[in-house]
């Protein structure tokens, strides 16, 4: 088991240890407030270290004041990928129209991140890695909250006591499980499979984002900058969830192989990839949809609450913004009032920005070919569409100030 705790733990006073589960992008901003806040924070994560590399994800609206309220939007804005064209292409490989990103997902030029998610957690983990303990190659086993605190035990180490224990471990949380129950009562399946993987950029990619599109399936490739790699995409709809294929690396090459087979453009060679490549991630798209965010003195955040899913493009910023507000729910009140304060105030936001699925699969997913029609139809006309006023989903909340 390794550790980043290098300052020296000071006595803390009663109710304020708290152990987070999950060192991605809600964990660590969750961290960084809690320690603010006078909390004595403990962050367990089951991967070796932090995760770097990983595809684009996008930072706007209410998380952008997250962040520069956390004091790292400069190193941010130096790690912006300023992607500078998307191309989107039709079932025989033809241009059907190529635009600006934001004409596409609402954004805003000059305000709006983009950047590598590898960059996003290495930023995070640098705000926090001083002032908080990691646990890494380690995860949360049991959770007792029989007492009058958390009694956790871990695949690994030794058990502790905790005063609060905050899941941030993603779609498919141990901790949500541990204290609501399995996942398939809160997944809500959107119809679509994906997988994403880097492979070699011979096609001469520089910022930019090409999409090939037939009725239910989508190729994309996503050059980031000058790198000699980019990042593969294929994603396919699928009317019942494949359970059979999750555990089963092989088997879900299978199944994409066999979905994408006979499609052109650079599809036959980004499948030759497929199978070559190290760093598949395959997942159903879905999101989570829960009752309640805690239960007792265990409470949760990000993907593991309320994951959007990323025909939202949201996921990243929901994480930032929910971090935000727990910890600050949490910074004058007891572990119940502030669990409270924190799913009241932020629920509508969530609900909001879940929604907006349905526009991104219209968008980036038709499924017949009457609808892929209308759709290029749509976005060859885009640049002649005002955009429509009013607040955004991604702003359509206004940060509170916190005081400990």
């Amino acid at each position: 088991m390794s550790r980043a705790d290098s300052t020296p733990r000071v006595r803390v006073p009663s109710g304020r240890r708290v152990l987070i589960s999950g060192a991605s992008v809600a964990g660590p901003a969750l961290a960084f407030w809690l320690n603010r806040y006078g909390y004595a924070v403990t962050v367990v994560e089951k991967a070796s270290t932090i995760r770097s590399g990983g595809y684009p994800i996008d930072v706007r609206g209410t998380a952008l004041e997250v962040v520069q309220r956390m004091g790292i939007l400069p190193r941010l804005r130096e790690a912006h990928i300023d992607l500078r064209q998307l191309t989107f292409l039709d079932e025989d490989g033809s241009e059907v129209v190529s635009l600006h990103p934001h004409a596409v997902t609402g954004g805003f030029e000059g305000q709006d991140l983009e950047v590598r998610r590898g960059d996003l957690t290495d930023v995070l983990f640098a705000a926090v890695r001083d002032d908080v303990e990691f646990l890494f190659d380690d995860s949360i086993d049991t959770l007792d909250q029989s007492g009058p605190e958390v009694d956790v035990t871990f695949r690994r180490g030794g058990p502790r006591a905790f005063d609060m224990v905050l899941g941030a471990d993603g779609v498919h949380s141990r901790t949500r499980e541990l204290i609501l129950g399995p996942e398939q009562g809160f997944h809500r399946y959107l119809g679509y499979c994906f997988a994403v993987f880097s492979m070699r950029n011979t096609f001469q990619l520089s910022r930019e984002t090409v999409m090939w599109n037939s009725p239910g399936r989508a190729a994309a490739l996503y050059a980031t900058g000058d790198d000699d790699d980019v990042h593969a995409f294929l994603n396919f709809a699928q009317p019942d969830l494949p359970y059979d294929v999750f555990s089963n690396p092989q088997a879900q090459r299978d199944l994409i192989a066999s979905v994408f087979a006979g499609a052109g453009w650079e599809v036959p060679g980004m499948l030759a990839a497929m199978r070559d490549a190290n760093d598949v991630f395959f997942d159903a798209v879905s999101q989570i949809h829960l009752p309640r965010w805690s239960s007792g003195r265990v409470a949760l955040v990000g993907d593991a609450a309320y994951a959007p899913s990323f025909l939202t493009g949201q996921g990243t910023s929901l994480a930032l913004v929910g971090a935000y507000m727990l910890a600050g729910s949490l910074a004058d009140r007891d572990h119940a009032a502030g669990f409270d304060a924190y799913e009241r105030d932020t629920r509508e936001f969530v609900s909001v920005n879940q929604g907006l699925a349905g526009k991104g699969s219209a968008t980036l997913f038709p499924t017949t070919a009457l609808e892929l029609e209308q759709r290029n139809n749509r976005l060859r006309n885009l640049g002649s569409i005002p955009r429509s006023g009013g607040r955004p989903a991604h702003s359509a909340l206004a940060l509170p100030e916190f005081r400990p």
